[in-house]
């Protein structure tokens, strides 16, 4: 131990002040790599700061769980879609695109009612999915199949587009197989 300005610390610290002074709460670091130098009897010159030299540090990861990283990919990627297709709705709704004849209130009530509940509920799954819950999947996975039905089962509201019904399928898929993959990688 020694005694520095009244206060007693580890023998393992340099007394050069120097770096102290640019700031307070920088991380220090010796040559070899280590804040402190394991089993020698004398203190260690510090190098420099290692907020510089971050490029030695590097992430290590296992892919024990490289399904549910996917997944989770996923799931933010289907968020930013559906705040899309949120912002979309509510922009009929509020009137920002479209013209005149194309107005909220020019619209058969079937319409008015699912551009409402897809304004609402797509904001909602979203929120859920970016934060990868059950809850959100389960919102999404009610937007999907609903937009589906829409489509498929009242041709008159939306069009009945056979390319919305294909795209909500092939991403209600890819969600079940990365759902099951994820699932497989994690032990009962």
């Amino acid at each position: 131990m020694m005694v520095i300005g009244r206060n007693a610390v580890a023998g393992d610290f340099c007394q050069d002040c120097r770096p102290a002074r640019l700031c307070r709460t920088q991380i220090f670091e010796c040559e070899n790599g280590c804040s402190f130098p394991k089993d020698e009897p004398t203190p260690r010159r510090i190098k420099g700061p290692a907020l510089f030299r971050r490029s030695r540090l590097q992430r290590i990861e296992s892919d024990d769980n490289a399904w549910t990283r996917r997944l989770v990919f996923f799931l933010r990627i289907m968020a930013v879609i559906s705040v899309i297709k949120g912002l979309y709705h509510w922009a009929q709704v509020t009137g920002f695109i479209g013209g005149e004849e194309d107005a909220f209130e020019n619209q058969p009530m079937a319409w008015q009612t699912a551009t409402v509940y897809f304004a609402v509920i797509e904001l909602v799954a979203a929120v859920g999915l970016w934060l990868a819950t059950p809850w959100g999947a389960v919102v999404w996975l009610t937007t999907v199949v609903s937009m589906a039905v829409i489509e498929l089962m009242f041709p008159g509201i939306y069009g009945g587009s056979l390319t919305v019904v294909g795209l909500e399928a092939v991403m209600l898929a890819a969600y079940l197989a990365l759902a099951w993959m994820a699932a497989r990688e994690r032990p009962p």
